[in-house]
């Protein structure tokens, strides 16, 4: 267990900057994969290749038999699936704290240039971009730069964690028969070689394709769900910038015809009146041009 305690620490820097699904998806990485794969899987294949027996004393049939009954270990295929799949997480991982990173040093400008006026400030704002991925919280926004981010190491952990599906599927099937026919050389004949514990190994087998389609299944999940945040946000924002048109719409034009009355005809001549008195005394600091006021108001 000790091997993955380096990867276990990265994985979990990880998980305070995922979604609620991410964070369910690197749970399963550890107890159900992880921890299953380091004290499990390895004593049930630790004599795979010494318990591996074939009924002939010919010199280097039993290794032959068993490069073609198992071409790359059990264990050593899943070892490297989890390092494989884990490795976009690694990744955004690094672009997270290259971001974080940024935005320090740019608060750091903005602070020390503080004592500086108004325009200044303004200048530095456009010039370096306000803090927008780090909440008051400490915690990291997933949008912009970060969620394209997020959205390709999920497609590449999807894709990773496909073909790793369908290569055990393609080695070792969904049984492993207890008895292999061999009849490469250097064996003499075909040979019946024999594996040791075959419905163990068959149980944990499945198991660990389950887990695999499983996390496979957290990352489609998880992809849907960052869809719908962004379809929200997005139908949000548009109705924060909604402005209400001037004019009134068809269904409403016959009402606001219908309220006209002669109080707000005499509140129009008298809006009227006023604006010509300042362009009557606009006139005359001009060139002596006078508007002639309204005869009369009504209120």
């Amino acid at each position: 267990m000790g091997d993955w305690q380096l990867l276990g620490r990265l994985l979990d820097k990880v998980q305070t900057h995922s979604t609620v699904v991410g964070k369910v998806w690197l749970t399963v990485l550890f107890v159900f994969r992880i921890l299953i794969l380091s004290t499990g899987a390895e004593k049930v294949w630790g004599d795979e290749q010494s318990n591996f027996m074939c009924n002939t004393k010919q010199p280097g049939c039993e290794n032959v038999c068993y490069d073609v009954a198992f071409p790359i270990s059990h264990v050593r295929f899943w070892t490297l699936q989890i390092i494989a799949v884990a490795t976009p997480k690694l990744l955004y991982l690094g672009h997270v704290l290259h971001v974080l990173h940024t935005e320090k040093k740019m608060k750091e400008r903005l602070q020390s240039q503080r004592e500086l006026d108004d325009q200044a400030t303004l200048f530095l704002r456009r010039a370096y971009k306000v803090p927008k991925y780090t909440k008051l919280s400490g915690r990291i926004s997933i949008r912009g730069r970060l969620l394209r981010s997020y959205v390709f190491h999920l497609l590449a952990m999807m894709v990773i964690e496909a073909v790793f599906i369908f290569g055990q599927y393609w080695l070792y099937g969904l049984h492993l028969d207890p008895r292999y026919a061999c009849s490469r050389f250097p064996c003499p004949h075909v040979v019946d070689c024999f594996l040791s514990r075959p419905t163990e190994k068959s149980i944990l087998t499945w198991f660990m394709l389950a887990m695999a389609l499983f996390s496979l299944a957290l990352n489609v999940i998880e992809m849907l769900y960052l869809c719908v945040k962004a379809v929200k946000e997005c139908m949000a924002r548009r109705q924060d910038y909604t402005v209400t048109p001037v004019t009134p719409p068809p269904s409403e034009r016959k009402v606001f015809k219908s309220q006209e009355d002669p109080v707000s005809q005499n509140c129009v001549n008298l809006e009227l009146e006023l604006q010509g008195r300042k362009l009557g005394l606009n006139g005359v600091a001009n060139g002596g041009s006078k508007v002639e006021p309204l005869d009369e108001v009504h209120i």
